[in-house]
């Protein structure tokens, strides 16, 4: 079972960096947030199960990172645009 959350966890994370590099979203939109932040939440917490500790330093920064930022969009009431890429 932790293995399929380990998963779900890796493909949020990758999931946002595929949409950015295609020109799908933009790096600082709050759905890329969420899905960096859902997915290295995630694996921070398997990291911290099986003792993993330059794991849990590289996710759980990028879970702190994410989430502040999300935080930020809220703060200042709206998100840059979707993409830069032209479509």
């Amino acid at each position: 079972m932790e293995q399929i959350v380990s998963v779900f966890g890796s493909l949020n994370v990758l999931a946002a960096f595929v949409a950015v590099q295609f020109g799908r979203l933009g790096g600082g939109t709050r759905r890329y947030l969420t899905l960096n932040f859902v997915g290295s939440s995630i694996l921070s917490v398997i990291a911290v199960l099986d003792q993993q500790w330059g794991f849990l330093l590289l996710e759980g920064v990028w879970a702190v990172v994410s989430a502040n930022s999300l935080l930020g969009t809220f703060r200042k009431g709206s998100e840059p645009p979707r993409s830069s890429v032209e479509a």
